[in-house]
């Protein structure tokens, strides 16, 4: 059995998934995106889900997500996470609360998905460091963590 989010078998950010605790963005950061920049991760079944980066560093809002898969060999087993390929956030938007941004779907399940149109997500902003990340074709919102590293 093969449990499947967001881009389906596309897996999430693999920028290393570590057991310290959130830091907040550095308090002498006068970028209006300071809200959203850092690393966001989300977990299901207590794996790895999902990372995004989010960085303004050069300018504009920028960043990459990461999915990953989670499969276990049957329903004996103990699931596993593995880390996919980070994709490129496309045409980011931060209003302050939400940020709206695509991410290719080529890769996802090659060939079939070759020819398949960005898919649409959103991060919306429910309290310091928390927010919750929503794949705008089929829900439902996934809990999200910000750390800076």
């Amino acid at each position: 059995m093969t449990i499947r989010l967001g881009l389906a078998t596309m897996t999430v950010i693999a920028f290393g998934v570590s057991g310290q605790s959130p830091k907040a963005p550095p308090a002498d950061s006068s970028s209006a995106d300071a809200a959203i920049v850092g690393v966001w991760r989300g977990e299901l079944n207590h794996l790895p889900a999902v990372a995004l980066t989010i960085t303004d560093e050069g300018g504009p809002l920028a960043g990459a997500i990461l999915f990953y898969l989670q499969q276990r060999q049957d329903m004996t087993q103990p699931r596993t996470a593995t880390a996919g390929l980070p994709e490129p956030m496309l045409a980011p938007k931060f209003d302050g609360t939400t940020l709206q941004f695509q991410v290719s779907h080529k890769r996802a399940h090659p060939p079939g998905s070759l020819g398949d149109p960005p898919v649409p997500f959103h991060l919306r902003l429910t309290g310091p460091n928390r927010a919750v990340l929503v794949n705008d074709r089929e829900g439902p919102a996934l809990p999200l963590t910000r750390s800076m590293y």
